[in-house]
């Protein structure tokens, strides 16, 4: 990747880490790049866009709750078996992770072990507070991102079906820029569902307390079912632009199962972090270390039918919005398929581990 599409990313992609390695030079990977560990399957908010906003659906679902923090030890310490660190760990996926009473103690026991280069979350930031904020830059938070959902608290109640004191969500977004210290901190706002007015005063209020700010736009990630789709919460992919204001390419080869996956509160993993009906299961942490589900053949399988070129005819995979309106261009390993596929059995031959 050069230079001048490094730097042009770097402003459009407020919650992604740009990296300088070709993908299709490095996979399969040994130590994946980046795990999701959910500290919280639960969410405060309703937002139209999420399916975790259907609690109802969520209940028959799936697990709804909090990571125990002795499983999330195991999980950490697993990390031992790899050949390096993990680059990222995002302390994120399906709910609200700041409602996990004990994210802090998390972020710290990750922080100390010396197994992760990175730590991230993702988060409505109303569960900010001058005590909080302190105490997870003190546990040693890397970066957090913020999603605003409106300008205001009627916005907020009719995208998030939640109330809140706007200018106090404002306040402590201010409080944790203030106490930063190493913890960058990035704010963004879905546009498609602000003025143009309210788009600029976003700018004018979120960049004077944040180290990136950025516009995003709608797009179906998600899996979408006769039980939840976007289009029954009044809302649809936005046309002409991807999240990021990138083109809209569909890609063929899904490239994210080839460098993370997810682990999720009640320890069950999934190759892919938008995988809310559990469609996706390639193990269990509390029967399998990290490293057996990372070199597991659910995994190799997976990867295996990206690089055949068979995503589209895969039942969860096939109609994934990711794939036109979320991968960016460093991520698209399409034009190496072939190439990749060709090496792929012998280079996983290659990291299997010795007996």
């Amino acid at each position: 990747m050069g230079s001048s599409l490094h730097k042009e990313y770097q402003m459009r992609l407020p919650r992604y880490d740009i990296r300088e390695t070709a993908l299709e030079t490095v996979i399969p990977l040994s130590t994946p790049l980046l795990i999701y560990v959910d500290p919280s399957s639960a969410c405060n908010f309703q937002c139209g866009f999420c399916p975790t906003a259907d609690r109802d659906l969520m209940k028959q679902t799936r697990f709804v709750g909090f990571m125990d923090f002795d499983l999330y030890r195991k999980i950490i310490d697993d990390f031992r078996e790899f050949d390096r660190p993990i680059d990222k760990l995002k302390l994120y996926c399906d709910g609200e992770p700041l409602l996990n009473p004990r994210f802090a103690d998390m972020v710290r026991y990750a922080k100390k072990s010396g197994l992760v280069n990175r730590i991230t979350t993702t988060t409505n930031a109303s569960r900010l507070s001058p005590e909080l904020n302190l105490r997870i830059v003190e546990a040693g938070l890397d970066q957090i991102n913020i999603s605003v959902y409106g300008m205001n608290a009627d916005q907020y109640r009719d995208f998030s079906k939640t109330k809140i004191e706007f200018d106090s969500l404002v306040a402590n977004i201010r409080h944790l820029y203030e106490h930063r210290s190493q913890c960058e901190i990035k704010v963004k706002i879905n546009g498609d569902v602000i003025s143009r007015e309210d788009e600029v005063r976003f700018y004018e209020i979120f960049e004077p307390i944040a180290d990136g700010v950025n516009v995003e736009h709608v797009m179906s990630c998600w899996v979408q079912t006769p039980e939840w789709n976007l289009a029954e919460n009044g809302l649809a992919p936005n046309p002409n632009t991807g999240i990021h204001g990138q083109s809209i390419q569909d890609v063929l080869v899904c490239p994210y199962v080839f460098y993370s996956f997810t682990i999720h509160p009640d320890g069950t993993a999934s190759a892919c972090f938008l995988d809310w009906q559990r469609k996706l299961l390639i193990g269990d942490v509390r029967t399998q270390s990290v490293k057996e589900i990372w070199d597991g053949p659910l995994l190799r399988e997976h990867q295996a039918l990206m690089l055949q070129g068979k995503r589209r005819s895969h039942p969860i995979c096939g109609s994934c919005g990711q794939m036109s309106h979320g991968v960016v261009p460093q991520d698209n390993i399409d034009p190496h398929r072939e190439v990749l596929l060709d090496g792929f059995e012998k280079r996983l031959v290659q990291i299997q581990p010795r007996n």
